[in-house]
């Protein structure tokens, strides 16, 4: 059972799985307190900006660290395929300090994307679960050849040209390839990086071979890679409130300390108001990031309305919270050594990663049964 998934006795007295709580359990605490010291330690600000300026913005010591000897990399996958056994619940919780912290690492794509996709599969081929072990111990890395911008209800590759803006394909072992036959694993294909907004998400253009391991057939890889897309989306959304928090706290930090006529530009109403109306809006975010979230853990048919009403809501918040954060830090907000401007891309590209907040509200009509205007 899943940390925070509470139980209910049914009439009979069998078990069901009961609706997850909003609240944070003591594991998820300790997960977060582990994760965001690690972070803490080897994701600093001016670190990151050099990493990013190279163009090789991953730090390999981090993923392992993070993945290997923490085991956030598992925590998708069950024991008995050598992983955690844990939930959404604690990949969310590893996904808010990424987007706090503002760390590249193809955590939302391999840890969630690829193995949502890969445990989609079944026991289809027995080169799925080996896979999935090797990617739970850290050892491996994989990620769906798809752009960042495919929604889970969107249109899939197919097949036969080369795929543009598939994220961290240059930090992954193994790419997973929707070819016209099905599934394929293949081990670095040729792919040329492309000039991202975000420089702490590196896109690439992967070119399709037909090579390596075919994991399944067309119509069975097709409802996988959407079963790891509504995964992604789901849990893009704790990335986005983690982004949302920082700015916010950054911002408070700022105007406390920030004085204009002997007073903190903080005590001003009309800032007030502003950081007030933000606290709020994030506030509603985590609330539906959080339910993604558990709904995804609880498993069921709700999982797709749970996540569109979550990117669709949180992803406008992220933005509007990485505005106000440049916009209420003046002249500071707007110099390259201040983190703000990797707050601000970062939002504008998750803001249609994995679908655009548009497409959500539309997916959210059709399950919904709402005529749009």
């Amino acid at each position: 059972m899943n940390p925070g998934t509470t139980r209910t006795t049914g009439p009979a007295g069998d078990t069901a799985a009961g609706p997850p709580g909003l609240l944070y359990s003591d594991t998820e605490d300790e997960l977060r307190a582990a994760v965001r010291a690690l972070f803490t330690d080897r994701a600093g600000t001016p670190a990151l900006l050099a990493r990013a300026e190279a163009g090789a913005p991953y730090d390999p010591v981090l993923w392992k660290t993070l993945t290997a000897d923490i085991g956030a990399a598992g925590l998708l996958v069950p024991e008995r395929l050598g992983g955690q056994g844990a939930g959404h619940r604690e990949a969310a919780v590893v996904l808010e300090e990424i987007g706090r912290g503002m760390v590249p690492a193809p955590y939302l794509t391999s840890a969630v994307i690829a193995t949502e996709t890969l445990l989609g599969l079944g026991g289809s081929h027995p080169g799925a679960p080996g896979l999935l072990g090797e990617m739970a111990a850290g050892r491996a890395t994989a990620v769906v050849a798809v752009p960042l911008s495919t929604a889970p209800h969107g249109r899939l590759p197919a097949g036969t040209a080369p795929v543009p803006a598939v994220a961290d394909a240059a930090a992954a072992d193994v790419l997973l390839m929707l070819l016209p036959d099905g599934l394929y694993a293949v081990e670095r294909p040729p792919l040329v990086p492309q000039t991202a907004l975000d420089l702490t998400r590196p896109l690439a253009t992967v070119t399709p071979v037909r090579e390596g391991l075919r994991l399944a057939d067309r119509p069975a890889a097709e409802r996988a890679v959407r079963r790891g897309l509504l995964a992604g989306a789901g849990l893009l959304a704790s990335e986005q409130l983690g982004t949302a928090e920082w700015c916010l706290e950054e911002t408070v930090r700022h105007t406390r300390r920030r004085h204009q006529f002997n007073r903190p530009i903080g005590s001003f109403q009309a800032l007030k108001h502003r950081m007030a109306e933000l606290w709020l809006e994030i506030v509603s975010a985590r609330a539906a990031a959080r339910n993604a979230a558990g709904v995804l853990a609880a498993g069921g048919p709700g999982a797709p309305l749970a996540v569109a009403v979550a990117q669709a809501y949180t992803s406008r918040v992220a933005v509007h919270a990485a505005e106000e954060c440049v916009q209420l830090h003046a002249g500071t907000g707007m110099t390259w050594e201040h983190p703000a401007h990797l707050y601000l891309k970062r939002a504008k590209s998750a803001e249609i990663a994995l679908g655009s907040p548009g497409s959500h509200h539309r997916a959210l009509a059709e399950l919904t049964g709402l005529r749009g205007p």
